[in-house]
């Protein structure tokens, strides 16, 4: 009879463990999940945005016509973008894209002080604003997620449940980080 208490306890103990660890799985995977999904809800309103700022730079500098077809390219690939791989590779190019385009803008004195132009400038900037605060909050949830993942017990039971791989973070891509490696330029008045 005491073995089989013991038994039962035991079984009572692993059962215990085993639905901590998966309840603490599902809700890190859900926090990365709604996190992710507020980046898809920035990513969609610049994405919303992009077509009234080509339009705009298009009137005035019709001839950089490279640089708007990076930028339309670059959208479509976003909007196409299904996994969070491929999301985050849109991004990239989205951004880099959009670089370009700011820097055209520089060569153009009318289209800098357009109206138009300024307030989709702004507008975009304060969606990159809270693009950069959502990609922290996730890439916490995704580190938050992966270190449970990874730990013990749960490392044990992690595979069986569907929650086998770790997930990606929204990383800086090479060129922007040689940029930020890169020497800063020098300010001379």
């Amino acid at each position: 009879m005491i073995a089989l208490i013991v038994v039962v306890v035991i079984v009572a103990i692993v059962a215990f463990v085993v639905i901590g660890a998966y309840n603490r799985l599902v809700a890190l995977d859900q926090s990365a999940d709604q996190a992710f999904a507020d980046i898809d809800v920035q990513l969609k309103q610049r994405n919303d945005l992009i077509p009234n700022l080509v339009e705009t730079v298009k009137g005035y500098a019709s001839h950089e016509a490279g640089t708007l077809a990076a930028v339309t390219q670059a959208r479509a690939a976003a909007a196409g973008a299904t996994s969070v791989n491929d999301k985050v590779a849109a991004d990239n190019m989205m951004t880099a894209a959009l670089g370009k385009l700011f820097a055209v803008a520089e060569a153009y004195p009318d289209l800098k002080a357009n109206t138009n132009f300024l307030e989709l400038q702004r507008e975009l900037s304060d969606i990159e604003n809270k693009l950069a605060a959502a990609r922290r909050f996730f890439n916490n949830a995704v580190s938050e997620f992966n270190a449970v993942r990874a730990q013990f017990p749960t490392v044990l039971f992690a595979g069986m449940f569907g929650f086998g791989s770790e997930k990606p973070f929204f990383a800086v891509d090479a060129a922007d980080r040689a940029a930020m490696t890169a020497a800063p330029p020098s300010v001379k008045f």
